[in-house]
């Protein structure tokens, strides 16, 4: 099979300059003009009522500028050592500060609410009992049987498949049927992509069949000559991915690099532990992106060359309305590991819980003749995540985002808060420095470098303070109840990952 390869254009980055005029100073002086006024206008009721008047249309007027100027905190001084960040390797942001006039700073109240986590109602819709089988089945003069050969037990969609199928199979090729069929909770059957032959070429296509919201099922008919316009193959030795990263980023956009070593790390059987030794490769479906859309790995899978095994395979699934995600060929999802792994981090210092906190109160000077009790210890929630690393560390974003909140905030210390698709937040907390390229109003890739550890702020030593919020409350994504909408298949996503097994992945054996 062969990809279609496109080139890759560098993003441009521009900066603008915002000057306070002298009308906005002069706003910052209105106690003082609010005293004068009032004073004047003590012997005069007329007097009085004209000027309030007239004072509060010049208010209605000018509030616009006078809100502005709010906005217009300085940036935040950085580190004496500047970090050097090479542009021509990281593609993944987009900047659109210059479009919405945002500044470097934001100080939104609402981020820095603390709600109480029982407020927070987890989504239970995701299908946990998701699963996926896979195979390609030898034909026989009853192929219209597939369905309940190899599962699905509804009558009325083996009817459906019937009466839609007739003219399918008479374009096969090959002695066997490919197919991947999904299922969720109590054996209900999810989706079901079938495909014409073993053979992936111009004329291989994928039919996929899934229930409708509204009653009955439907049918999708896709074809690999339209999907590999914009997508490319890539195949890359399993040890160069897992040890030599700085080969695997001639070939892949930074961010892509980084998003494929976790991919590879979760994915790779930990039952095989030789197979870095062997001539396994990595091969990738990869969509190198434009100005428009992000550069996208589609599907990756470990192969033994010699006798074309697939040891593991992933596939990203696309979403509208919140963060798109991993899933593994038997539909496993990946995510819950990238939303917990911003950094390379030596161990978690600190999770979720109760810390000690300072009583704020020095002990007397003065000796005491009688014996006191001593003070009762307070605590206070920590909400979070810590991860110790050294001073520099990179930090990834990750996941698809926007940056809403860089500079510094109080115990935070220098902060960058990332909003996603689905009311989701990120903190990343403590920071030494930002990347140097990083503005507020970008739009960040997962795996882009955004800044760097640190021990600003409340910190006793260098670590990354990570958050994960929804709605604004905190969520702990370690928590053995916490189940998102992020980490798990919807009924209405099944089809895309089907499709998309037969499609990219490596023709299924008999």
């Amino acid at each position: 099979m062969s990809f279609l390869a496109i080139t890759h254009s560098e993003r441009g980055i521009c900066c603008a300059t915002t000057k306070i005029s002298d009308l906005d100073l002069a706003l910052l002086d209105n106690v003082t003009v609010n005293k004068k006024v009032s004073q004047s206008t003590r012997t005069s009721p007329w007097a009085l009522l004209l000027f309030s008047f007239a004072l509060a249309s010049l208010t209605l007027v000018l509030a616009p500028t006078a809100h502005a100027q709010t906005q217009l905190t300085p940036k935040t001084s950085k580190a004496t050592q500047k970090v050097i960040i090479q542009s021509s390797g990281q593609r993944g942001f987009k900047d659109n500060s210059a479009n919405s006039g945002a500044k470097s700073n934001s100080l939104n109240p609402a981020l820095f609410q603390r709600k109480d986590p029982d407020e927070l109602i987890l989504d239970s819709a995701g299908n946990l009992d998701y699963r996926i089988s896979q195979g390609c089945l030898r034909r026989n003069f009853n192929e219209d049987n597939l369905p309940v050969n190899i599962g699905i037990d509804n009558r009325a969609f083996s009817e459906f498949f019937k009466t839609q199928t007739k003219t399918f199979f008479d374009r096969m090729r090959g002695d066997c049927i490919p197919y991947a069929v999904a299922f969720g909770t109590r054996n209900r059957f999810d989706s079901l992509s079938i495909m014409n032959g073993p053979i992936q070429d111009v004329r291989t296509e994928v039919w996929t069949f899934t229930p409708s919201a509204f009653g009955g099922f439907l049918v999708q008919q896709d074809y690999l000559r339209n999907e590999s316009k914009d997508l490319t193959e890539i195949r890359l030795p399993l040890q160069e991915v897992l040890y030599d990263p700085s080969k695997v980023g001639d070939k892949l956009p930074v961010e892509l690099v980084w998003e494929l070593n976790s991919l590879i790390k979760q994915i790779y059987p930990e039952d095989n532990n030789s197979l870095e030794n062997t001539n396994s490769v990595v091969r990738l479906i990869v969509d190198f992106g434009d100005r428009e859309r992000w550069a996208q790995i589609w599907a990756v899978e470990i192969i033994d060359p010699t006798n074309k095994e697939v040891f593991a395979s992933a596939y990203w699934v696309e979403r509208s309305d919140i963060p798109g995600g991993f899933f593994t060929g038997s539909g496993e999802s990946l995510e819950r590991s990238f939303w917990t792994n911003p950094l390379s981090y030596r161990r978690i210092s600190r999770g979720v819980g109760s810390v000690r906190a300072s009583s704020g109160k020095r002990p007397s000077s003065k000796a005491s003749t009688t014996q006191t009790a001593p003070p009762k210890q307070r605590y206070r929630t920590h909400m979070g995540i810590d991860y110790a690393a050294p001073t520099g560390t990179p930090i990834f974003s990750v996941a698809n985002g926007k940056v809403v909140h860089l500079g510094f905030n109080g115990a935070f210390g220098n902060l960058i808060v990332l909003e996603h698709p689905g009311n989701y937040h990120t903190y990343y907390a403590h920071l030494s420095n930002y990347n140097v390229e990083l503005e507020l109003g970008n739009e960040v890739r997962r795996g882009f470098e955004i800044g760097y550890v640190g021990t600003t702020g409340r910190s006793t030593g260098p670590h990354l303070h990570f958050e994960l919020r929804k709605n604004g409350i905190y969520v702990d994504p370690y928590g053995a109840k916490t189940q998102l909408d992020l980490w798990s298949m919807r009924d209405n996503e099944s089809g895309q990952l089907t499709r998309e097994i037969l499609l990219l992945g490596s023709p299924i054996k008999n």
